[in-house]
């Protein structure tokens, strides 16, 4: 029997069909798995990639990091180098830009309160005898502090004095050993600042007001009511809470401004009162004075001196520096009279708004001469000068510094706190503050323009660099 053709082409062409499609279908598989295993190393590759590019990041973030904590601590030095040496006087603003100092390829700035409306962004450092120190204040000083009250005041004296004894209106250890989470009242000097809300009564907003980031600065967050945190009265002034208000350093030295001893009026011989008095006064009027000086002790403080010696305004100047009434080799707690903002000025016994006016204006004289409070006494009636005379000085040894330091590609960022006792040389960090968490405190451009290549020296010249 004869085969068709075509049945014929199929036996003869049977095992080597089979064959090429089995070929055939191996090549798809390869290409397939090939396929996938491209498809595996892209993957891998990517991953790889991205994980460089992390990696890179990260390395960056570090480096920025770390370059603005050096910054940081460049700024710290710049402050303690800067404060070295004075006596009590306050640095010199043209010497010690605060606005904008470049270090590196990074930049600091020293921010500092605006104590009139908040609306303005100051530079500088802050001397701490503008303030009033919650350790040697009065009921009625601390209880003139903004938001302050007669209560928390009381009671921080209880929590401050040595003895259980409760001051009306105060609270001893009964009122905090049963509290949900009892503690004693500690019956010593508060050591710093935020101490204060560990008293009873005293909160955060009392202690910072609406400046809850402390930048000094009145932000739109905090000029809007309640609709975004911190809570405000929205009328366009910022309240700093007791933060920049209050110290807990404020201390001086009891010598004059090249480091020689007082002389006490209440306690001189008449030989010393003399030779104290022949520095400034003449001759003919010596004995007089000596007299005076002698009969009327004891004096309430060296503006009650003034008075009822009889001493003109001249020889007051002169001689101011190099009397005192204080006991003891430190005087802690004055005020300076020639730097406390308005808010501190109140609170000094006896003076209302006009008499703080009055001295705003007298220390904001050109020819005015801050080198002893002698001015005071032609700013005020000689009853609210004497009322003062004891709480007040010219000079400041403790200073305090907001430092917000950045890296060149405005990648990190760091703020910090600091207070500097200058009684010493060298001066000496006696307390600092990590800031960080808070946040960036000036504009937002700043960060933003480092971070599109701006180059730093720009933005230092870019920004005004007030100072005190």
């Amino acid at each position: 029997m004869r085969r068709s053709a075509a049945t014929w082409r199929a036996a003869r062409g049977g095992p080597a069909g089979a064959r090429c499609r089995r070929r055939r279908a191996r090549s798809g598989t390869v290409l397939i798995v090939t396929m996938w295993i491209m498809m595996v190393v892209v993957a891998m590759v990517l991953v790889l990639a991205d994980s460089m590019r992390i990696e890179g990041d990260c390395s960056a973030n570090l480096a920025a990091r770390q370059q603005a904590g050096a910054i940081e601590q460049a700024a710290i030095q710049y402050v303690l180098a800067n404060l070295d040496g004075l006596n009590g006087t306050l640095p010199d603003a043209e010497a010690m830009p605060c606005g904008g100092v470049q270090v590196g390829a990074g930049a600091f700035w020293i921010i500092r309160p605006d104590y009139e409306d908040g609306r303005e962004q100051v530079y500088g450092l802050v001397d701490e005898a503008s303030k009033v120190n919650l350790n040697t204040a009065g009921a009625a000083m601390l209880a003139a502090l903004p938001e302050m009250t007669p209560e928390i005041a009381a009671a921080l004296i209880d929590w401050r004095d040595p003895d259980g004894t409760l001051t009306e209106g105060g609270a001893e250890a009964e009122y905090y050993l049963l509290r949900a989470t009892p503690h004693d009242c500690k019956n010593a000097p508060l050591e710093t600042v935020a101490e204060l809300l560990l008293v009873r009564d005293a909160t955060t907003a009392l202690l910072l007001g609406e400046d809850t980031n402390r930048n000094g600065t009145l932000d739109d967050t905090e000029n809007d009511s309640d609709q975004t945190d911190p809570p405000d009265d929205r009328d366009g002034t910022l309240d700093l809470g007791l933060a920049d208000l209050a110290t807990v350093y404020s201390a001086e030295p009891n010598t004059d401004a090249d480091g020689g001893q007082r002389t006490n009026v209440n306690q001189a011989s008449t030989q010393q009162l003399r030779t104290a008095l022949a520095k400034a006064v003449a001759e003919n009027r010596l004995a007089d004075v000596v007299n005076r000086a002698r009969l009327g002790r004891p004096f309430q403080n060296i503006m009650d001196f003034y008075f009822r010696t009889g001493l003109t305004i001249k020889e007051f100047r002169n001689l101011a520096d190099r009397i005192t009434t204080a006991a003891g080799e430190t005087v802690r707690g004055l005020i300076n009279i020639g730097t406390a903002p308005r808010a501190v000025l109140l609170c000094l016994p006896g003076l209302d708004e006009a008499d703080v006016s009055a001295l705003i204006t007298a220390r904001s004289a050109e020819d005015a001469d801050r080198t002893s409070i002698a001015w005071v006494a032609e700013a005020l009636t000689q009853e609210k000068a004497v009322g003062i005379g004891g709480l007040i000085t010219v000079r400041s040894y403790q200073f305090s510094a907001n430092i917000v330091s950045v890296s060149g590609d405005g990648r990190a960022f760091r703020r910090c706190r600091i207070v500097v006792d200058a009684t010493q040389s060298p001066p000496q960090v006696i307390y600092r503050e990590d800031l960080t968490p808070l946040g960036w405190p000036l504009p937002q451009d700043v960060l933003d323009e480092l971070r599109g290549g701006t180059p730093v020296e720009d933005i230092v010249q870019q920004y005004d660099q007030e100072a005190f």
